[in-house]
């Protein structure tokens, strides 16, 4: 494997792996087969990690590959650039080794099913495609399929993995639409919109220059005052009307939007459009994203824990029907969220409340004659739901907040959601 200069006589000293995740394996492993030494630290702990990073630890190293948790603002990452350290991402440290053609997709909402179909139907047609990045394989493990095969790797791209990239090279960027989401971590909507505009940058620097958005980015990039470069495409929903597969996911917004981008993408490339639409058709998303779980008693459970902000929420209440009952709430990540619960208050019948921000969220409804309760746990708000909701009516459980301050994660968060609805199916039928 080549090594680039910039970070061949870097890697002679041991380099430091920050965050003992996902991505921090794939890099140590990474790092072991260019014959480098890996050091990992992280707070959590862990077998054989350091716990504690200062300026005398950092001044052992000459290169930090810090992982997506870590904000630009960490303490960890003041200190190693104080003392001169070349810190760089995991996505992007991947990304200087790997030579070949990439496409990145990002965007506030959609993401993950636009990588994952574009992948499925690339796969359909016999390329060896694989989603990488956010969506939980990083991009520094394709190395191991070196030798075996060459894919084209489909990487998702959040804006915490983009908002410091220098070195990753998409030949194209995908960006399905643009949101409020993330500004705890952020501050403002415009730091947010910059940080996934990098990989517009990016693509800029790229011969083939291709960039393929959304209406929403173009419109977010008109209020900031941000102007998006000539060769920007815009994929509009218009555009797709009639022409998307009946009976596949992309029938209901938000999904035309992903198909919209798709389509542009599979154009560009030359590809036969019958073979995107007999992948539309059988294609299937990712868990927990709107996914119906059961009907009982003329009442339907819909699964949407990746609903993880507010526009992914108010998403999903557009697409089911009927009088809903609403089970959200979880961990702020900034934005208005009285303005949330205003506009939910317009849209649902009842709601069931829990983690860090049902109690703000409960004075709201309250003020707007919405009837509701905060639960501590939410088995009992999926207990309440099905004893208030009547037939014809539906239960939606889209969070609109992270999962992080009661569960390990979105997919952890929806599985017990699923089993508690099951659980109360099978426990009537019993009877």
């Amino acid at each position: 494997m080549d090594i680039p200069e910039i970070i061949a006589s870097k890697i002679r000293r041991p380099v430091a792996v920050l965050g003992w995740g996902v991505s921090g394996k794939a890099v140590a492993a990474l790092l072991q087969e260019l014959g480098a030494t890996a050091v990992i630290y992280d707070e959590r702990g862990g077998e054989g990690v350091v716990l504690q990073w200062d300026v005398a630890t950092a001044k052992q190293h000459d290169l930090v590959v810090y992982s997506p948790g870590f904000a630009q603002n960490h303490p960890w990452l003041l200190v190693a650039r104080r003392v001169g350290l070349l810190c760089v991402g995991e996505l992007d440290f991947a990304a200087l080794l790997w030579k070949k053609p990439l496409v990145a997709v990002t965007g506030t909402n959609g993401k993950t099913t636009l990588t994952e179909f574009i992948t499925f139907a690339h796969k359909r047609r016999g390329r060896e495609a694989v989603s990488v990045g956010n969506i939980g394989y990083p991009l520094a493990r394709l190395f191991e399929l070196e030798g075996a095969r060459h894919p084209l790797p489909i990487c998702e791209v959040s804006s915490f993995q983009a908002e410091d990239m220098r070195y990753f090279t998409p030949g194209v960027v995908l960006w399905t639409n643009f949101a409020e989401d993330h500004l705890d971590r952020h501050g403002d909507m415009e730091t947010y919109f910059r940080a996934k505009y990098k990989l517009v940058e990016l693509v800029e620097r790229q011969a083939s220059r291709r960039l393929i958005v959304g209406e929403s980015v173009v419109a977010a990039a008109g209020r900031l005052g941000i102007e998006m470069p000539a060769f920007t495409e815009v994929a509009t929903r218009a555009e797709v009307e009639g022409k998307i597969p009946e009976g596949s996911v992309f029938s209901s917004f938000p999904q035309q939007e992903n198909y919209a981008v798709a389509r542009r993408y599979w154009e560009q490339e030359g590809l036969p459009m019958r073979a995107l639409e007999e992948a539309a058709r059988m294609f299937s998303p990712a868990r927990h994203r709107l996914q119906r779980v059961t009907e009982m008693g003329g009442v339907t459970y819909w699964n949407d824990s990746k609903g993880t902000n507010f526009h992914a929420a108010l998403a999903a209440l557009s697409a089911v029907r009927g009088p809903v009952h609403w089970i959200g709430g979880g961990k702020w990540k900034g934005g208005d969220l009285r303005a949330f619960g205003l506009e939910l208050a317009r849209r649902i019948r009842r709601a069931y409340l829990i983690g860090e921000t049902g109690p703000e969220l409960h004075e709201v409804f309250l003020e707007q004659g919405v009837p509701s309760a905060v639960f501590k746990k939410l088995q009992d708000a999926v207990v309440a739901a099905q004893q208030n909701a009547d037939s014809g009516e539906t239960v939606l459980f889209s969070p609109g907040f992270s999962s992080f301050d009661m569960f390990k994660n979105y997919a952890d968060r929806g599985l017990l959601f699923e089993q508690s609805v099951l659980a109360l199916k099978n426990a009537a039928a019993a009877k």
